[in-house]
């Protein structure tokens, strides 16, 4: 039995958003080495400050400085840290409650092993040399006597960059690695597209043909256990003129996707199309695949590298207005 196709994948984009008064306040004040929480209706100091209070609902606004140091509320030992985590040893994710707060801030513990950790065990905080105004400025926390003095930042510290420039706007990168691995409807499609073939999916109740395939019939709910080959020509059923750029575009503006009805298909799929200016697209225009040099070929879609008018006749409108 063949094994089925698998590999690595990564999803991930970058996600940049403005940080408002109150969250700003706390990433400024972490480049500056020092913690500022904010205090509730009810008395009680948060940490991380929370812009709306969670008795009232009201905006808070009084905010109260915090030490780098405090108690260990609650912790779990990683013991092989994944890539990206705080620290490339065994470490503890920790709730920490610094002196001055009433609730825990989520944090590493490097504590050298797990039989050092423990619930109500002191910690400080260890400083990044170079802080850009990100929770991250905190490296970790470590361990500390627990007769070390709570007040951890100077006014010395703060004197010399109480000037910085306020953080105002974050960018936090998101990332998803995984392996992936091909259903068996998925498996002989990428194979076909490595030889150049198309390979759907027909339901064997009303016979409807899917491409890219699907594993059971969305009308029937039936497995479409048959196999179909197409041919690469089909017809625009749809389609949109792109005239904003964005990150990753392929070309610039403009330029048209279109939704691309395959022959002997029953649902279009969206693709690349050039060699045509965008003022002369339209509906029903018959186009072809342009695949790439065969060396580049692997079990991706994007083996066809866009599609092209065909110099055929435009399909008849009926043939195509029941798959818009």
């Amino acid at each position: 039995m063949t094994k089925p196709l698998s590999a690595p994948l990564d999803v991930g984009f970058d996600y940049t958003r403005s940080t408002g008064p109150t969250l700003g306040r706390f990433l400024s004040d972490l480049r500056r080495r020092k913690v500022t929480g904010i205090r509730g209706s009810d008395g009680r100091v948060h940490v991380p400050p929370l812009e709306y209070d969670p008795v009232t609902a009201e905006r808070l606004s009084e905010f109260v400085d915090v030490a780098s140091t405090g108690v260990v509320r609650g912790w779990s030992w990683i013991p092989e840290p994944l890539e990206a985590q705080p620290l490339d040893r065994p470490f503890a994710w920790a709730l920490i409650q610094l002196d001055g707060a009433d609730t825990s801030l989520l944090h590493a513990v490097d504590a050298g092993s797990a039989d050092r950790m423990s619930t109500g065990a002191r910690v400080r905080a260890r400083w990044r040399s170079e802080r850009v105004g990100a929770i991250t400025d905190i490296e970790c926390f470590e361990l500390t006597d627990s007769a070390e003095a709570s007040a951890s930042t100077t006014n010395s510290v703060l004197v010399v960059l109480a000037d910085a420039e306020e953080v105002t706007m974050v960018t936090t990168p998101v990332h998803l690695h995984y392996t992936h691995s091909a259903s068996p409807t998925e498996d002989p499609f990428l194979r076909g597209l490595m030889d150049g073939r198309l390979i759907a999916q027909r339901c064997p109740a009303c016979e409807k043909v899917y491409f890219p395939p699907r594993p059971a019939c969305p009308t029937d709910g039936v497995p479409t256990t048959d196999q179909i080959e197409l041919s690469d020509r089909g017809t625009i059923t749809t389609f949109c003129v792109v005239n904003v750029p964005f990150l990753g575009q392929r070309i610039p503006p403009p330029y048209v996707s279109a939704y691309v009805l395959l022959d002997g298909a029953d649902i279009p799929f969206l693709h690349l199309l050039l060699g045509v200016a965008p003022e002369d697209v339209r509906m029903g225009m018959r186009v072809e695949a342009v695949w790439k040099p065969r060396e580049e070929w692997g079990p991706t879609m994007q083996n066809i590298d866009h599609f092209r008018p065909s110099g055929e006749p435009d399909a008849p409108f009926d043939s195509y207005s029941q798959h818009l």
